[in-house]
């Protein structure tokens, strides 16, 4: 899916990387996102690429065209998956990765990170009249998205807490909360902000229960390639105008309705509002 976007803000930098040479050469840019993981990327019922961070994206994308001064910039979300994302990225079938997107020590060994765009932790989903905190759950089954952080949080988490649970390895977050619903496993484990739309979207809401317990601290941010400091540059601009304007307050709204900012989360966008 691809669309053109206008000339917007006005970015300039001294030198162009890798990415912006390409972007100048084809006049397309590409970015990838999870259809699984609203409200952070999602396809909406048209099939377009749609959430917080595709809005995020859409606007790096005005930023894009407007520092290479082009009359028009194709931009094409291209669908990746929690397991192939960092891969589209090193050969080259994305240029962006817009996501809800963990920063890990171990992932910056792989791929570069832009300034942080959300703060969040994983939490847990149950169902009610079912097991209601994490030490109920021994000799269950829980459910997590596979390729995720929480995986990894989830079963080291259990094995701290001397907890014997079967982690099933759940094939997308809709899935996860299906299960959940069918009884076919006692829980589901997922980043906070997730978790929140899919019980607002699950086919009986009052029948889940959102702990409020967190198991970790979930930095996001989007991904691009290694040593393509121009291109991050630029990002990074783009992001800091949208945190010092009212257009981050709408872009939330739209992704996460009336819940209210968290103060983290304020603080975050406060803390990362860059004098040019």
């Amino acid at each position: 899916m691809a669309f053109f976007l206008a000339v917007g803000l006005s970015f300039a930098t001294a030198s162009q990387a890798a990415t912006l040479d390409k972007v100048r050469e084809t006049s397309g840019l590409k970015l990838g996102f999870r259809d699984d993981a609203a409200p952070f990327s999602f396809a909406d019922e048209n099939g377009r690429a749609a959430g917080y961070s595709v809005a995020l994206c859409a606007a790096i994308g005005g930023a894009v065209q407007a520092s290479l001064e082009l009359d028009q910039l194709a931009v094409e979300f291209v669908p990746v998956t929690a397991e192939n994302r960092f891969a589209a990225l090193a050969d080259g079938r994305i240029d962006l990765l817009c996501g809800a997107t963990t920063v890990t020590l171990q992932r910056r060994a792989e791929v570069d990170f832009s300034l942080q765009t959300f703060v969040t932790g994983a939490s847990v989903l149950y169902r009610s009249g079912g097991p209601a905190s994490f030490t109920e759950l021994n000799g269950r089954k829980v459910g997590v998205r596979a390729g995720t952080t929480t995986d990894d949080g989830l079963r080291r988490a259990l094995s701290e807490a001397g907890i014997t649970a079967e982690v099933v390895a759940i094939s997308s977050h809709e899935a996860g909360r299906d299960a959940l619903e069918a009884e076919e496993i006692a829980a589901y484990f997922a980043d906070r902000a997730i978790l929140i739309m899919l019980a607002r979207q699950a086919k009986n809401p009052e029948r889940l229960v959102l702990s409020q317990r967190f198991f970790s601290f979930e930095p996001y941010a989007l991904a691009l390639r290694r040593g393509d400091s121009d291109f991050r540059l630029l990002v990074d601009r783009a992001l800091v105008r949208l945190y010092r304007s009212k257009a981050i307050g709408k872009i939330y709204e739209a992704s996460f309705g009336k819940a209210r900012m968290s103060d983290l989360l304020r603080a975050m966008y406060t803390l990362q509002s860059f004098p040019d």
